[in-house]
């Protein structure tokens, strides 16, 4: 064994690429959409899209009114809204999370075999007809001592029912996702069960304390399957002893909690994603014939809900979290307008200084007083793969913006430090 210097810095260095190769320049949704694993079918999503531009055309009917609603500066408004249009339409949920967990509940043996066998079939039909979201998968249950046999045994049922009637055809994208975590070993099992079933990829949930003190442990258990962490708001709140009312996407704790996921996992390669905004944009009255003050407090409340959830997101994007969850149709639109509007505020800007950089061949570039070097020069890149991943930006606009077609930006600029 050589144990020069040079032979052993090498060895250190590259383990530490092999566990932190940086971001790949794949296609992360902007957010997970949950809903109960006993109400999912084919046309789910879907339905959410239309129930989504349903809402947006009763309470917010015009690019002015959504503006006026959550914050987005009137330069923007009338290309945000025309945009969150496009989007329902076309693809409304980028993510769908069958829930096996709280959005289910604790029901007979019996039931729950039922539903894993139904959604499982639900799938399959959707992934046939072409109406699955560009990524799915289903929450488990926890592997604690209560819950461990009931979870394993639906992640069975639901994955062999799947693969028959695929003819052993996973949906593209296709992930578990783990609940609750307090040890590695629960990381571990879901590994070793997944790979009865081939190269299923897996996620985790970050909401226990014990979880976000042992993140690095954790990627360790999932021996590679890992694709990203999930924040979990209001149990990690509920866990610290915070009171119901103080539990929020916006407490000091969840900060905490999410820049030691930042830290843990920076390099990783492995997708972030923040919590729940947990205020729905539902209306107080229903009915058809509403009075003008009824149909006034339901704009009201839904405008509410909308600017929350908006301010929830824009914290996130700003913090670096690029997804997050929804659980609600009519949380589409000030989803959609939050995204939007954050990549499409630094689009000029943006453009600018990596047209610059590269014409710089990637040397360090001084623009308006901002200095950009190589690793700010792949936070440019990401930047507007982001931002046209999700539809902020069109792919045809790509290289008048950048300089670059979209294949070229996700090579990546090669620069060492840049290339992906």
């Amino acid at each position: 064994m050589d144990t020069t210097p040079a032979a052993r810095l090498a060895a250190a260095n590259q383990e530490f690429l092999r566990t932190h190769p940086g971001e790949s320049g794949r296609r992360q949704p902007v957010h997970t959409v949950y809903g109960g694993a006993h109400l999912f079918t084919a046309g789910l999503c879907r339905k959410m899209g239309a129930l989504a531009e349903r809402a947006l055309e009763e309470y917010a009917p015009d690019a002015a009114s959504l503006a006026l609603a959550v914050g987005i500066p009137g330069t923007l408004a009338g290309t945000v809204y025309t945009r969150i249009v496009e989007k329902l339409r076309r693809e409304p949920v980028e993510d769908f999370r069958l829930d096996f967990e709280d959005g289910y509940g604790i029901r007979a043996d019996e039931e729950e075999d039922a539903t894993a066998d139904s959604a499982a079939q639900e799938v399959a039909r959707a992934l046939a007809e072409g109406t699955l979201p560009p990524f799915s998968g289903i929450r488990v249950k926890p592997l604690n001592e209560e819950l461990k046999a009931r979870s394993l045994r639906t992640l069975h049922r639901f994955l062999s029912a799947l693969l028959n009637k695929t003819a052993g055809r996973l949906p593209e994208n296709f992930v578990v996702t783990l609940p609750k975590i307090t040890v590695p070993e629960q990381v571990a099992v879901l590994a070793d069960e997944l790979e009865r079933f081939g190269e299923i990829r897996m996620e985790i949930m970050v909401e226990t304390p014990q979880s976000v003190l042992m993140l690095p442990e954790l990627v360790a258990a999932a021996r590679g399957r890992l694709v990203a962490a999930h924040f979990g708001t209001y149990d990690y709140t509920a866990s610290l002893g915070i009171t119901a009312s103080n539990q929020h996407m916006l407490h000091p704790a969840c900060d905490f909690a999410r820049s030691m996921m930042q830290v843990s996992l920076a390099g990783t390669g492995l997708w972030l994603s923040d919590g729940a905004t947990n205020i729905l944009p539902a209306p107080v009255h229903r009915g058809q014939a509403l009075t003008r003050g009824q149909a006034a407090e339901n704009r009201a409340a839904i405008h509410q809900a909308w600017k929350l959830h908006y301010d929830h997101i824009r914290h996130s994007l700003d913090n670096a979290f690029y997804q997050g969850w929804d659980l609600h149709p009519a949380q589409l639109p000030s989803r959609f307008a939050a995204v939007y509007t954050f990549f499409l505020e630094g689009l000029d800007s943006a453009s600018e200084r990596l047209r610059n950089f590269i014409a710089q061949a990637a040397q360090a570039t001084l623009v308006s007083g901002v200095f950009d070097d190589a690793a700010t020069g792949l936070g440019l890149l990401n930047y507007f793969l982001r931002a046209i991943n999700c539809g902020a930006i069109p792919e045809e606009d790509a290289p008048g913006l950048t300089g670059l077609t979209v294949q070229a930006l996700r090579r990546g600029i090669p620069v060492t430090g840049v290339t992906r």
